[in-house]
């Protein structure tokens, strides 16, 4: 049986948020948190997207994936992840549900649209990927993927430090 921490220190920057307290994570928080523990650390979420590797539109879709992932997580887990805790301390709900408004949406907010616009551009004489590569806003939205990564490795951290299980992030290629 694993021994995970009975509490853990909280400290995300989320641009327009910072979160900082501490999180003392029941069985049921501990079991929401494995699950979306392994979905950020085996998606474009955590792993960096190369300038000359896979597709823009398929690192959008997998971040976008992560509502449904982490509302499936919440509602199988119920109400016992967001019980309200003594001082202040954060649960498995908050920091969640906070991870998809202020780590994610944004990105997706913002580069959804404008992709797609570019995406509807596409003549037929080109390939999906030709496509994309030779989109002007390629290096600015890698780039704010980046920045995304950096959050949700912020996260994924937390979510390991909760579980009381090693980091997996360290099989995780780095581009940094």
């Amino acid at each position: 049986m694993v021994r995970a921490p009975k509490s853990v220190d909280v400290k995300l920057n989320l641009r327009v948020l910072e979160i900082s307290g501490t999180w003392e994570p029941n069985d049921a928080e501990r079991r929401a948190a494995w699950e979306l523990y392994v979905e950020l650390v085996t998606r474009v979420s955590v792993v960096p997207l190369r300038a000359e590797e896979g597709l823009l539109r398929e690192a959008l879709s997998s971040l976008y994936s992560l509502f449904a992932t982490t509302r499936d997580v919440l509602r199988r887990h119920g109400p016992e992840v967001a019980e309200p805790k003594r001082n202040g301390q954060y649960n498995f709900g908050y920091l969640a549900v906070a991870m998809l408004n202020f780590g994610v949406r944004p990105l997706l907010a913002g580069w959804h649209p404008t992709l797609e616009d570019w995406e509807n551009q596409r003549p037929a004489s080109l390939s999906r990927s030709e496509h994309e590569h030779a989109w002007p806003q390629a290096d600015e939205l890698r780039t704010a993927l980046q920045d995304t990564r950096r959050i949700l490795t912020a996260y994924a951290d937390l979510l390991a430090s909760a579980c009381g299980v090693p980091n997996l992030l360290e099989a995780v290629p780095t581009t940094e």
